[in-house]
């Protein structure tokens, strides 16, 4: 199942176009050397206009998170219960997705997620979380 087609602003143009490529970028502030999200046109740290996309790990932990037993869009009504969930990735920003691929009540904090991708109808791709599995000594593989 597609995802419906997905508004982008000019600040976010650079990551929804590496997502037709499945690859999953962040905004990097040259000035401090910091990664943020979401996509603006100054840092947010320390307001420098120097930005480049990064690729990014896809690799982070659930900070928090709420099932949706009513859909938010009439597109998601078949999907519900779905666990939204904000995400801190590796790179230490916050990242609001969904957690796919798991039962959404299962879904708890402090859990390790990597990326997947859904992808939307003109190409480019939703990147959402899955969680990491676990080897039988129970570390994440």
């Amino acid at each position: 199942m597609t995802r419906p087609t997905q508004l982008e602003s000019t600040e976010a143009g650079p990551y929804w176009e590496a997502t037709r490529a499945r690859q999953f970028v962040l905004p990097w502030c040259t000035t401090c050397e910091r990664p943020f999200w979401y996509p603006r046109a100054a840092c947010p740290g320390c307001l420098g206009s120097g930005i480049e996309w990064r690729q990014a790990s896809g690799r982070g932990t659930v900070y928090a998170v709420s099932v949706q037993h009513n859909a938010a869009l009439p597109e998601f009504k078949d999907r519900v219960p779905y666990a939204v969930a904000l995400v801190e990735l590796d790179e230490g920003v916050r990242f609001m997705t969904n957690i796919v691929n798991v039962d959404p009540l299962a879904v708890a904090i402090g859990q390790r997620v990597h990326l997947t991708w859904e992808p939307i109808e003109d190409g480019r791709a939703v990147a959402v979380f899955e969680p990491e599995q676990e080897d039988s000594s129970g570390t994440d593989l």
